[in-house]
């Protein structure tokens, strides 16, 4: 699989001063955007998240200069700062965003539009690929050789690091896991119909909204992915139906990984990536699916929560700026 050289959009060529020094990441999400300051040495000085205004553009990048304004009083006066953002989707070569579930993003210079509005550049990436780059760095992939970072939250996304290096691909949709076929699916199994397109694909089935829908189709109450995850660890029998339910539908969705990708570590982000069940149970979920592990052979591909939570990927969002 290619690797771009550069795993991230800019809104200038020139990086401008400070690169050594802070770094400001902004991680934009479906529910909450997240920002963070960090020092030269990847200390956390100062964070802050805020709901996000998803489904209107200009209220989006007012949000995110806000937050980036509010990082930047935190720094001694005359100190600069780099910005980085990670958002849905990705950037074409014409700088606009393309195939974000966020979908007001879809056609938008968003890395040029934020530069304009701080004055200074922006280095944009997927959400995906920051988590990556993230825990390919200092956290529960470092020092692997293949690391597969899925969030899990309101969508469904991913990105690979190799050597510690993010791939992005020529037309920028390297880890885009999200958005092919759930496989070895059952005849009963829905196809519920995608924004991208699509019907069926591992979003739909997988994602936050896929277990309250899931859930309200086997005639549960109209409860969210969270109430449901909580209710199951309490012993509510539908809602340990639910998340089994969904265990089988991620396990199946990550073996095509394995086969495909082979990662050393993959690293699980996002709301989803905090219900306890999933390191216990997944690998075994998973074995059925994987080529020759019918065979006895063991799985070696380790499954591990982010090591900076459910904020990793802003970490990743700083990060962008020291990427190789």
């Amino acid at each position: 699989m290619p690797a771009n050289s550069s795993p991230h959009a800019d809104a200038s060529p020139t990086p401008g001063a400070g690169i050594t020094g802070a770094a400001i990441g902004v991680d934009l999400g479906g529910t909450k955007i997240e920002a963070v300051l960090l020092d030269p040495t990847g200390t956390e000085c100062w964070r802050h998240r805020i709901p996000s205004p998803s489904s209107d553009y200009g209220a989006l990048l007012d949000a995110i200069a806000g937050l980036v304004d509010q990082a930047r009083a935190q720094l001694p006066a005359g100190a600069g700062a780099t910005v980085g953002l990670g958002t849905p989707g990705s950037t074409g070569a014409d700088g606009l965003i393309k195939n974000a579930n966020t979908t007001c993003l879809n056609g938008r210079p968003l890395a040029a539009d934020l530069s304009v509005r701080l004055g200074l550049p922006v280095r944009l990436a997927n959400d995906a690929n920051c988590l990556a780059l993230s825990e390919a760095t200092d956290g529960a992939g470092a020092g692997a050789d293949v690391v597969f970072a899925a969030i899990l939250g309101t969508g469904t996304g991913a990105g690979i690091a190799v050597h510690g290096r993010v791939l992005q691909g020529p037309n920028g949709l390297a880890g885009e896991w999200g958005h092919n076929p759930l496989p070895w699916a059952p005849a009963d199994e829905p196809r519920p119909a995608c924004y991208c397109g699509q019907a069926g694909c591992i979003e739909t089935l997988v994602s936050g909204p896929a277990i309250a829908a899931d859930h309200r189709r086997h005639g549960g109450q109209a409860l969210t992915a969270a109430q449901i995850a909580v209710a199951a660890a309490a012993g509510d029998p539908a809602c340990i139906a639910s998340i089994d339910r969904w265990l089988d539908r991620l396990g199946r969705a990550l073996a095509q990984v394995i086969n495909l990708l082979d990662p050393d570590v993959i690293v699980l982000g996002g709301g989803l990536s905090r219900i306890a069940r999933v390191y216990d149970e997944l690998p075994a979920r998973c074995r059925p699916w994987v080529f020759s592990a019918g065979s006895g052979a063991p799985l070696r591909t380790r499954v591990r929560p982010a090591l900076h939570g459910d904020s990793s990927g802003v970490r990743g969002a700083a990060w962008l700026w020291r990427a190789p």
